[in-house]
C-alpha cells in the first residue's frame, strides 16, 4: 500500500514528475485537452435540447463515472500505476452528469484492469491473475461502487422502474455493471452472486482473453465462446442480466449471439468502414447480429479514433442508424476511461442532442438513442428472464 504522505506527494505533484520523466505523452493520454463542439448551436436550439433531456430518461450504456475502478486497486505497474494514482473523482463526474441532464449511468468495474499495461497508444494484457486475485478485485470495486449509492450520492438501478424512480428523486441513477467476466473464473454460479451484489450487465470480454472467450484486441486462444462461456450466457438469461459483447471477437460474440434466449448489447463500439478501420471496431454484419438479437442495441462510442469533435461522434451516432435502425442504437461514452474522447463530459449532453437534431431526428427518434432503446433492451431481459 501506498502511505497517505506518498499520496499526497502523488497527486500534488508528483504525478507530474513521474509521467514528465515517462515522456509528454503519457499526460496527454491521461488528460487529453478538451475536444471542440465542431458545429454552432443557436441558444434556442440548445435550450430546445435541454427542455428535451427533460423530459426523456437518458441513460450512458457503459461508463466509469469519476473512475472507481483505481480506488484501492493493487498490484499495478508502470503507468497504469500512475493513472491510479491520479485518483477517483465519482462526485465532480456526477456534478457534470446533473448538470447536462443525464438520467442515469452505468458505474462499470474493470474486472482486468490489475493485469493491464500499455502497448503503444492503448492497453493489454501483462500478467496473469495470481490465484484468487480476480474475485477479490471485483468484490472491492462492487464495494466502492455500492458505497456511491448508500451514501446518497446517486440512486441504485436495480429494475427498469428505478430509471424514473430517481429522476423523481432528483438524483443521478447507477447502474452497476462490470467489464470483463474475468472475475466469474468461468463459474456460472457466480451470475447470482453478481446479480445480488447489483450488477445488472457484465460485458463478458475485456483486453484479456478469459475462461469464457477472446478478446477482440488480443491474439485468439479459443476461437469462440467457450462452454463455460455458454453456461454463463445462460445463468446470466435466467437470472436477467444483460449481455453486453463489446470487447468480444467476432467468432465469441456470435457464439454469444447463438446462445443466447434474450437481447444483447455491444454497449461501446463502432464499425468498420471502407474509410477507416481499427481493431476495436466491429463489422457490419456483428453489428446487424446485435440488432436482430430480439431488438438488441448497439452503443455508439466517442472515442477520438479518426474523429476529433463531437461534430464527428453525431455523425457516426448517424452512421449507426443508417446501419442497425433507429430501434438499435444508444449511447456509450466510456466516460473517463474512453480513449481520446470527442465527448469527455456531460455537459455536453445537450449539444449532442441538438447535433442529432440538427441532423433532421425527430424528438422520438432521439428519445430512443439517449435511453430509450438501452430502457426497452434493459426491461426486456428482467422481464423475460426465468
Amino acid at each position: 500500500m501506498i502511505s497517505s504522505n506518498r499520496r499526497r506527494w502523488i497527486l500534488a505533484g508528483g504525478a507530474g514528475a513521474v509521467l514528465a520523466a515517462l515522456g509528454a505523452g503519457a499526460y496527454r493520454y491521461i488528460h487529453p485537452p478538451s475536444p471542440p463542439i465542431g458545429f454552432d448551436v443557436e441558444p434556442e436550439a440548445l435550450e430546445r435540447a435541454k427542455a428535451l433531456l427533460k423530459r426523456h430518461v437518458s441513460i450512458d450504456a457503459h461508463a466509469h463515472p469519476g473512475r472507481t475502478f483505481v480506488h484501492g486497486a493493487e498490484h499495478l505497474s508502470g503507468l497504469v500505476w500512475v493513472y491510479a494514482q491520479l485518483g477517483h473523482f465519482e462526485a465532480q463526474t456526477v456534478a457534470a452528469m446533473a448538470e447536462g441532464g443525464l438520467s442515469a449511468a452505468a458505474f462499470a468495474a474493470v474486472a482486468d484492469f490489475q493485469t493491464l499495461g500499455t502497448a503503444g497508444e492503448g492497453l493489454a494484457v501483462r500478467r496473469e491473475f495470481n490465484a484468487g486475485e480476480a474475485w477479490a478485485s471485483y468484490k472491492r470495486q462492487i464495494m466502492f461502487l455500492k458505497l456511491l449509492g448508500s451514501s446518497g450520492m446517486v440512486y441504485p438501478i436495480n429494475t427498469p422502474a428505478d430509471f424514473e424512480c430517481a429522476r423523481a428523486a432528483g438524483k443521478v441513477g447507477a447502474l452497476l455493471t462490470v467489464e470483463g467476466g474475468d472475475f466469474l473464473e468461468g463459474k456460472p454460479e457466480r451470475v447470482a452472486e453478481a446479480f445480488g451484489d447489483g450488477v445488472r450487465s457484465i460485458t463478458l470480454l475485456h483486453y484479456r482473453n478469459n475462461e469464457l472467450g477472446d478478446t477482440i484486441t488480443g491474439t485468439p486462444l479459443h476461437g469462440k465462446l467457450t462452454d463455460a462461456g455458454i453456461a454463463v450466457v445462460k445463468a446470466m438469461n435466467r437470472i436477467g442480466m444483460l449481455i453486453d459483447v463489446a470487447h468480444a471477437s467476432e467468432a465469441t460474440a456470435m457464439g454469444v449471439i447463438q446462445a443466447t434466449s434474450q437481447p444483447v448489447i455491444a454497449s461501446h463500439v463502432h464499425v468498420h468502414s471502407k474509410a477507416l478501420s481499427h481493431p476495436r471496431f466491429i463489422s457490419a454484419d456483428l453489428a446487424r447480429a446485435v440488432a436482430q438479437t430480439g431488438g438488441g442495441v448497439i452503443g455508439a462510442w466517442p472515442t477520438g479514433i479518426g474523429i476529433g469533435d463531437l461534430r464527428g461522434f453525431i455523425d457516426r451516432t448517424v452512421e449507426l442508424i443508417d446501419l442497425v435502425g433507429i430501434d438499435h442504437v444508444c449511447l456509450g461514452t466510456d466516460m473517463d476511461a474512453n480513449y481520446k474522447p470527442v465527448f469527455d463530459t456531460y455537459t455536453k449532453l445537450p449539444y449532442y442532442v441538438a447535433g442529432l437534431l440538427q441532423h433532421d431526428l425527430n424528438e422520438e427518434d432521439v428519445a430512443k438513442v439517449i435511453g430509450g432503446n438501452f430502457l426497452r433492451v434493459f426491461a426486456t431481459v428482467q422481464r423475460t428472464s426465468s
